[in-house]
């Protein structure tokens, strides 16, 4: 396994055999029956789940630390996006769930039907590279919550906070085989994990591709529900009157750059009104040459390194084919800090992006900016909208009828306005077209883990 940081092997990782993760599923599906954690009371998973968080909290610098060695993402963002993220996560689901009531349906004075909600057995979870403690906690939590059991499969490439986590989680209490991890790669661990018949639920942050493999999965074998976030290409429309452009303008550059772009909901797409590109596209580069890139342990580091060398080929490959469809490099467009042994990439941006460009329509996962013009709001809900994603956005501007108009016209399941990111775990992350299905974070997502089961009892 290769540090992004320097290139440099970090650690080995063993790699879970077909057979491996099936005695993982046997496991959790041991607890679940036994009711180790499934019967426990609530008010006993509650104070579990707080331990598990006072001990990510207590661990939080280690667990960036690692993180960033494993992924590349810069310390500054990830203390905060990782274990801070994650703690915030475990305790919100911790309080919610005492809080989850079945129903009594209105009936006939000679009959009493009972909605029971009941948790659906195991869960089975494939996170990735970019946020693996954060996305992971967004799914691991509100299983556990709802008492069901876990198997988890990290990123290949970003593994160890989830591993450390599984430690943690025994530390806090959690019953042994309520939550297990499997490590290798998609093909082999992914695979065996989506086919298993022990589980009943599968949830997946990852690319489209993966996804559609999963549902076939699925199908393959028990049927199992999945639910599934698979990124987007998500547009950041800048109205002349916006609020303040030269702030609007430094957003933009974060929404796309930090992390060096491999954030699922990064703002890829600069949609920015004609008559003030020009004003915009200069405040941004200008923006954008002042932001650091380096050390992603360093706290100075503005955007960290690639995860992988694959996954900077990849990006460097659309620079190349949006010069050739007619693009304009106003920024960055190659690799830089070669001198290390990582992988880094100097942050971008094209203007002159069509939305027949492959740019325009293809989710890099790096730091790369699309930028097209608009001129009337119409055109610029038509741009927004013309793609296969559907998954955020971001709206700049003064006219509170306008912003609601595009709130209400954007296909996308978080539509920012005058700002871009910071929605926290009370709201829903939940895609629409082929973003994905069902709900990450907030009370939403606990429906994924959990049955309905009516009682029908005549009196």
């Amino acid at each position: 396994m290769l540090s992004p940081i320097d290139g440099r092997q970090l650690t080995t990782l063993a790699t879970a055999s077909a057979g491996d993760v099936d005695r993982a599923c046997a496991s959790a599906r041991a607890a679940f029956e036994d009711g180790r954690w499934s019967r426990l009371a609530p008010s006993a998973r509650k104070v579990v789940l707080h331990r598990l968080a006072d001990l990510v909290e207590k661990h939080a610098v280690d667990l960036a630390v690692l993180g960033v060695r494993d992924n590349g993402t810069e310390i500054s963002m990830a203390l905060k996006a990782e274990p801070g993220s994650a703690a915030q996560t475990f305790r919100y689901y911790a309080e919610a769930l005492d809080k989850v009531y079945g129903e009594i349906a209105p009936t006939a004075a000679n009959v009493l039907a009972l909605v029971h909600r009941e948790p659906v057995g195991v869960v089975g979870a494939i996170v990735p590279w970019n946020f693996p403690l954060m996305i992971g906690a967004w799914k691991i939590a509100p299983a556990l919550a709802m008492g069901n059991s876990v198997v988890l499969k990290p990123a290949e490439t970003a593994s160890l906070t989830l591993l450390r986590l599984a430690e943690l989680a025994l530390e806090a209490g959690l019953p042994p085989g309520v939550f297990n991890v499997v490590t290798g790669p998609g093909c082999v661990t992914g695979e065996a994990l989506a086919l298993s018949p022990e589980v009943d639920v599968l949830v997946f942050t990852g690319s489209g591709a993966t996804g559609r493999r999963l549902l076939q999965y699925s199908a393959q074998s028990n049927l199992k529900r999945c639910y599934l976030e698979l990124g987007g290409k998500s547009p950041n429309i800048v109205f002349a009157d916006a609020p303040d452009l030269s702030a609007a303008a430094k957003a933009a550059a974060t929404a796309i750059f930090r992390n060096a772009g491999q954030v699922c909901v990064a703002g890829s797409r600069l949609l920015v009104e004609a008559s003030v590109q020009a004003e915009f596209v200069s405040v941004l580069a200008e923006t954008t040459q002042k932001m650091t890139v380096g050390n992603p342990l360093s706290l100075t580091t503005q955007i960290g390194a690639i995860n992988s060398l694959p996954q900077l080929e990849g990006n460097l490959s659309f620079v190349t084919d949006a010069k050739n469809e007619g693009g304009t490099l106003v920024a960055g467009g190659a690799r830089t800090l070669t001198e290390t042994g990582g992988w880094y990439m100097e942050p971008t941006i094209v203007t002159g992006v069509q939305p027949d460009h492959r740019l325009f329509r293809e989710e890099v996962f790096g730091p790369i900016l699309a930028v097209t013009p608009f001129a009337t709001e119409a055109e610029a809900l038509r741009l927004a909208n013309a793609t296969d994603f559907g998954l955020a956005a971001g709206v700049w501007t003064a006219n509170l009828s306008r912003a609601h108009r595009m709130i209400r016209g954007i296909r996308a399941g978080v539509v920012h306005v005058n700002t871009y990111g910071g929605a926290d775990v009370t709201v829903p992350l939940a895609g629409t077209k082929q973003s994905g299905n069902g709900a990450d974070k907030s009370l939403h997502a606990l429906d994924k883990y959990c049955d309905l089961k009516t009682a029908w009892i005549q009196l």
